[in-house]
């Protein structure tokens, strides 16, 4: 990944929203989150200039599970504040392994955990060859699973990455 924004600390109220987004389908909370992301500093000019915007895919049974994928949401949050010319497609990066939840892990397993997890669907490398390309997603943690995504993008010949997140996790004080 070329570049990542966060909008605010993986921390409370936020945690406790997102939680809410997230898992409790309050999918209401989008459009908040959404003007959130576009006020973090850099986030308007990545979307300035790209050519995609993409959510972070789920797999199919989490998706399944969860009725909705929430960066997709906050994707079409996003793409309706944005010039005409930037393309949503929510088709074109694919999570092609099931992992376990991110969550439950360490850092080096969240790294090991989704490395092949990510792959750009062979009918829509033209979409992204030579494309800038802001991938969307609501939490990064170790950052494994973007820069496994972005990893897939480049492979397939995106010019540039950028992730744009609703929250981070806090970097520990060490």
């Amino acid at each position: 990944m070329d570049a990542c924004v966060a909008a605010v600390d993986y921390a409370y109220p936020w945690a406790d929203l997102i939680t809410r987004f997230k898992f409790k389908q309050s999918t209401g909370l989008a459009a908040s989150f959404a003007q959130l992301m576009l006020a973090a500093p850099w986030a308007q000019p990545a979307l300035d200039q790209a050519d995609l915007l993409l959510p972070m895919p789920l797999s199919t049974a989490r998706l399944k599970q969860r009725g909705f994928n929430q960066a997709l949401v906050l994707a079409k949050r996003l793409k309706t504040s944005q010039e005409p010319g930037l393309k949503l497609k929510a088709d074109v990066l694919q999570r092609v392994l099931d992992t376990p939840p991110q969550s439950s892990l360490s850092r080096s397993e969240r790294l090991h955990n989704v490395r092949h997890a990510f792959a750009v669907n062979p009918q829509r490398l033209s979409d992204v060859h030579q494309k800038r390309v802001v991938l969307v997603d609501d939490v990064m943690t170790s950052g494994a699973s973007l820069n496994a995504a972005a990893h897939a993008l480049r492979i397939a010949g995106a010019e540039h990455v950028t992730g744009l997140v609703l929250a981070r996790t806090p970097e520990p004080d060490f």
